[in-house]
């Protein structure tokens, strides 16, 4: 069995803008992220590579990531 960890968040500046992040780790070491500005995701290593190519391909991943990360997450903090 593996163990998927996931951490993200969201923060709401003084400015008014908003920066948000989403990082997967696998059994303990940093497995996939993904990059808000450039929505992108960053493989650790050859397997999470796999899963990069999969969720780029889908093409609604980092759409959905982005839209949780700067609307529902910053609702929540307000």
């Amino acid at each position: 069995a593996q163990t998927l960890q996931r951490m993200y968040g969201c923060d709401l500046l003084e400015d008014g803008s908003t920066r948000g992040f989403y990082q997967v780790a696998c059994d303990g070491r940093d497995f996939i992220a993904f990059d808000m500005d450039t929505m992108t995701f960053t493989a650790a290593d050859a397997a999470a590579q796999i899963t990069k190519r999969k969720w780029e391909e889908d093409g609604t991943v980092a759409e959905q990531l982005k839209h949780y990360l700067e609307n529902t997450c910053i609702e929540w903090l307000r």
